[in-house]
């Protein structure tokens, strides 16, 4: 166990590098990539969302597979699945080969994130679990850091299919580290798979991210799309009706009942609507709007990864001094007002307050994501650890690849039939675009009023206030 403990988190740092070092170079090669395509950039967005698609529909399996199959051999299948979709983006010849390609990383990437962190889960007790994730999660955003800098200049003096062949070297350290060092945790009691309840529910996410994105390029006309929208809320509303039915359902919804848990998951995908447009409108403001070149352009996104890196190694004090509750209502609202202040953003703007407000994103944006993250295993038991991190996982990515979906639709909506060459039009719709997103975020704060002073302290190791009249009555 303790050779576990030791290598481990190293072994999962490294799947969350490659899968952040791909996130980050592929926003930064959008708009480069769009025009060897032949292809607008708000139309590249299907790159983008139909890998954090594929995280949504196939990340509820993961726990499961993970349990019937042990987390090594699931670990391993992923990193390799991942690797083989990096080659087949580089040998893209079209943006439907690409997207296409982007569905196999998409597959890997769902089985390696939650294993990852189910692992964590069964190997660390929770009184260690925030210094662990902290462990991994800092050498992970290196990828962050030197993905937009890499990916500017790979497009700027390479062809940009070489952004997806980077992976390749870094995937087969990954499959080294897992044969020797995965741990393979398995439960010989799991219930078979609830196909019916997987088909159900992939079938109406994918239906619904699949309408919004046309709802944004106007494919359809409006009845259609109305049409395909309440398919896709009944596909939905069929499955909560069989989870509430079977006694083993793919994603057990019952957990919801724990209330921590209901709070940082329905909590995080309001605040992952408005957060999760930003990578893909951000490259855009940059590029397109204030017309830097990609490298130029991912420098200026370098000091959000920097901050996040800096935020990690305090955020385990900040949350033990205040409290998950405090931290999650008062950090929502500045990481939101910071979203909005990208409004103000344009060709007058110094370089060096962008870079400014970009590191103070990064800073709010590792708190948010470290307090919600720690918080959805709480008060949750070791028997429901993969059921938690499959239903987590997979809030996360559907929240994202909305938030990608939404970003672009509002964008659009903003810019409509004038042409995206129109710069300064273009720049309006973008900063519409932020203060959109910045006022979703914001009002995310309001679930976090839920929270008890007191929740979270055992993920945190705060102290209870135990001589607090709340607790003393309780007791």
């Amino acid at each position: 166990m303790a050779q576990t403990k030791r290598y481990m988190p190293w072994l999962v740092a490294v799947a969350l590098f490659m899968e952040n070092l791909d996130a980050t170079i592929v926003n930064t090669a959008v708009p480069t990539m769009a025009a060897s395509l032949e292809v607008t950039p708000l139309s590249l967005k299907g790159v983008l969302t139909s890998y954090t698609l594929c995280l949504a529909v196939f990340i509820p399996i993961s726990g499961w597979m993970a349990d019937r199959f042990g987390t090594k051999r699931v670990f391993l299948w992923a990193v390799c699945l991942f690797t083989l979709g990096s080659l087949a983006c580089g040998l893209a010849l079209n943006s439907s080969m690409l997207v296409a390609a982007r569905v196999i990383q998409g597959i890997g990437g769902a089985m390696m994130t939650p294993v990852g962190r189910l692992a964590l889960v069964r190997t660390f007790p929770r009184s260690e679990m925030l210094r662990a994730m902290n462990f991994v999660v800092i050498p992970a955003l290196i990828g962050p850091l030197l993905g937009p800098f890499a990916g500017g200049l790979i497009v700027h003096w390479l062809p940009w299919r070489t952004i997806f062949f980077v992976n390749l070297p870094i995937g087969l350290l990954g499959l080294w580290l897992v044969q020797r060092h995965m741990p393979d945790y398995r439960d010989p009691e799991v219930a078979p798979l609830d196909l019916r309840g997987f088909i159900l529910f992939g079938s109406g996410i994918a239906l619904l991210s699949y309408v919004l994105e046309i709802f944004g390029e106007h494919r359809l006309s409006l009845g259609p799309i109305a049409g395909l929208f309440i398919l896709s809320f009944a596909l939905l509303g069929a499955y909560g009706w069989h989870a509430g039915v079977v006694p083993d359902p793919v994603l057990r919804l019952g957990l919801f009942r724990i209330r921590t848990f209901n709070v940082a998951v329905i909590g995080g995908i309001i605040t992952r609507l408005g957060v999760g447009g930003m990578p893909f409108l951000l490259p855009l403001l940059y590029q397109v709007g204030l017309g830097f070149p990609p490298w130029q352009a991912g420098l200026l996104t370098m000091p959000q990864a920097l901050a996040a890196i800096s935020m990690k190694m305090m955020s385990r004090h900040i949350l033990a001094r205040l409290g998950h509750r405090t931290v999650l209502i008062t950090n929502t609202v500045l990481f939101g007002l910071t979203m909005c202040v990208f409004a103000s953003v344009g060709p007058g703007t110094p370089v060096p307050l962008i870079l400014g407000l970009s590191f103070v994103q990064g800073f709010f944006s590792a708190l948010q994501f470290t307090s919600m993250n720690s918080l959805v295993y709480a008060d949750v038991d070791n028997r429901d650890a993969s059921a938690a991190s499959s239903i987590a996982s997979t809030a996360q990515m559907m929240a994202l690849s909305f938030g990608v979906a939404s970003a672009s639709l509002v964008a659009a909506w903003f810019i409509g039939d004038t042409p995206q060459s129109d710069t300064a039009h273009f720049m309006r719709a973008l900063h519409h675009a932020f203060l959109t997103l910045g006022g979703i975020t914001i009002a995310s704060s309001l679930m976090f009023w839920r929270l008890r002073s007191d929740d979270g302290n055992n993920v945190s190791n705060r102290q209870s206030s135990a001589t607090s009249p709340e607790a003393a009555e309780a007791t």
